[in-house]
């Protein structure tokens, strides 16, 4: 079993299963019947059960008694951790973005300039090759 908690909620993250039944509980609370309705015809009732212990050991679903219910809720609180880790690789990324389009914008413009000075040599010399024709 994990001990840290960051890889607990990557590990519940990564099940699909796991993060379908936290899309359903981001329209709203549900019971666990209720979460487990659309997976009925593939798994079983304590199979759905398990995969929400596994959010709610990660911290990422909370569930509470209800007399004889027991409803489930997503824990924003619990994705903070989760955010912050990524937030860091997000930014990382978004300055590699940065500079990649910093330089290809170099390169372009490079090669716009010589396209435009080749081309202004071509004219340049067609004008010459023409006055020494007509000279002649």
């Amino acid at each position: 079993m994990m001990s840290d908690a960051l890889s607990q909620k990557f590990s519940a993250l990564a099940d699909p299963t796991r993060r379908a039944i936290l899309t359903r509980l981001m329209i709203g609370s549900a019971t666990v019947s209720e979460i487990a309705e659309p997976f009925l015809e593939r798994m079983s009732l304590p199979a759905v059960t398990k995969h929400v212990q596994v959010l709610e050991r990660a911290g990422l679903v909370t569930k509470t008694q209800e007399a004889q219910r027991r409803v489930c809720e997503v824990n924003p609180e619990g994705f903070q951790e989760t955010v912050d880790y990524l937030e860091q690789y997000r930014q990382q990324m978004e300055q590699s973005l940065e500079r990649l389009d910093s330089f290809l914008r170099t390169v372009t413009d490079t090669a716009a300039s010589k396209k435009q000075t080749s081309s202004r040599n071509k004219k340049k010399g067609k004008q010459a090759d023409g006055r020494q024709s007509k000279s002649e």
